[in-house]
């Protein structure tokens, strides 16, 4: 087995592009619900469901059926064709959402549907400058990685024009305070649209963000946040984009993240939890954007565009989410996350913040709590720690934020897995700064 394995490792450094990060030290095999197994038969809960997505765990009964079945009689047309299942999920969709995103676009990955929602955005008003979080993370293609600036942007050549940055709402971190030391977005944002309106050229199309910020740290948008956001875009005569990769599909313990606060986007773009680890995304928007967009010759024809596979894959995703009742029970399992997250932060002082809400949550790890100083090679240890004890954990690999975990279990997993999974949290914890 150790020979297999030596040999494994050395192809995959003599042939594979490196794209990120080190690869996690086990050769995958298989995974099924809430587990992974590598090849030496070692057993991992997985707390990323995947790349963040698999919100039905891996291997999903339905899906499975699904996939199986669709690849034997329809998965890919010529792109100027439609299949049922295309229709069928356009009114599954958009009947999960507030009347005014009636029209959808299908597509397949994140950054996919993040260009097209741009290409809308600015064909619709006539601009091109788009706003995101100074620690977005919006896709890897052109105009999605030029509204990235959480990494990603040296060394390739300028990118878009007129993209501009608003500060990311950290209240962990934030400089701007009330007299009694609490946090202030609302000043915060204002002084963004300040510098957006200063560095503007005139010409500003939409703001684009995600209601929280994954890859940024696990940042939520405070309470009001998002909708002060639409009215300092409304009065710019800019569209507001909301990038719902991971807080769709009932991850945050509502249906949409948005609809806490009671705000309809200009543009929705889901992705990676609509397909529940497959490649599966979308746009979603009015009847009037897509009119204009249309009338002015809005371009968008890709290979998998209206994939009947990508569809029906969705179909079985939204479904399911349905029958089991799996936006509550994100709701009700978020709550027990977060008591046990807090107790975290009570005992021990390097857990400096919890934060996020349903199954996608993260906590913080610092020096102390009083510097706040962020630990990234404590972040390293832990993962390290989790992952010898049967535990899979993503921290955040960005320079300066390497102790800050995201957790993000499968939808369907059980009180007993994420208990245990939490458990063993704890124990790295306590091994790793004992």
């Amino acid at each position: 087995m150790a020979g297999y394995a030596d040999e494994f490792w050395q192809h995959a450094e003599r042939h594979l592009v490196r794209y990120g990060g080190a690869f996690v030290p086990r050769i995958i095999e298989r995974a099924s619900g809430s587990y992974l197994y590598d090849r030496d038969g070692g057993a991992y809960l997985d707390f990323t469901s995947g790349q963040m997505s698999s919100v039905l765990g891996h291997s999903h009964p339905d899906v499975v059926a699904t996939v199986t079945d669709t690849v034997a009689t329809l998965d890919h047309l010529f792109s100027g064709m439609l299949s049922a299942p295309v229709v069928d999920l356009a009114r599954a969709l958009t009947a999960t959402l507030p009347p005014a995103l009636s029209k959808m676009l299908l597509l397949t990955t994140g950054a996919e549907s993040n260009e097209a929602a741009i290409k809308m955005a600015k064909l619709y008003t006539g601009n091109y400058e788009i706003v995101s979080f100074d620690r977005s993370w919006h896709g890897m293609t052109s105009g999605a990685a030029s509204a990235t600036f959480s990494a990603g942007r040296r060394g390739y050549g300028p990118p878009m024009p007129g993209n501009l940055t608003l500060p990311t709402p950290n209240a962990y971190r934030s400089p701007f305070r009330h007299p009694d030391g609490s946090y202030d977005w609302n000043a915060e944002l204002e002084y963004g649209f300040a510098l957006v309106d200063a560095q503007s050229a005139g010409s500003l199309a939409a703001c684009l963000v995600e209601p929280i910020l994954s890859s940024g740290g696990i940042i939520e948008l405070p309470p009001g946040y998002l909708r002060r956001l639409k009215q300092l875009c409304a009065e710019r005569g800019m569209l507001l984009i909301l990038d719902e990769a991971q807080t769709g599909i009932g991850r945050t313990g509502t249906m949409y993240a948005f609809e806490r606060d009671g705000v309809v986007p200009d543009l929705l773009t889901l992705s990676k939890t609509l397909g529940a680890g497959l490649p599966v995304a979308v746009v979603l928007t009015s009847d009037e954007i897509e009119t204009v967009c249309h009338e002015r010759g809005f371009l968008f024809f890709t290979t998998h565009v209206s994939d009947p596979l990508a569809a029906s894959v969705a179909l079985t995703v939204l479904t399911v989410v349905e029958r089991d009742g799996l936006v509550e029970r994100a709701n009700i399992l978020g709550k027990r996350l977060s008591a046990r997250l807090a107790d975290l932060h009570d005992r021990y002082e390097q857990v400096g913040d919890v934060r996020g809400r349903g199954l996608l949550q993260g906590i913080e790890l610092v020096t102390d709590k009083a510097g706040k100083t962020p630990a990234d090679a404590l972040g390293q240890q832990v993962t390290a720690a989790c992952l010898e004890r049967g535990l899979h954990m993503n921290i955040v690999q960005l320079p300066g934020m390497g102790g800050i975990f995201r957790i993000a279990p499968p939808l369907t997993v059980t009180d007993t897995e994420l208990d245990t999974g939490l458990d063993i949290l704890d124990a790295a914890l306590r091994a790793t700064l004992g």
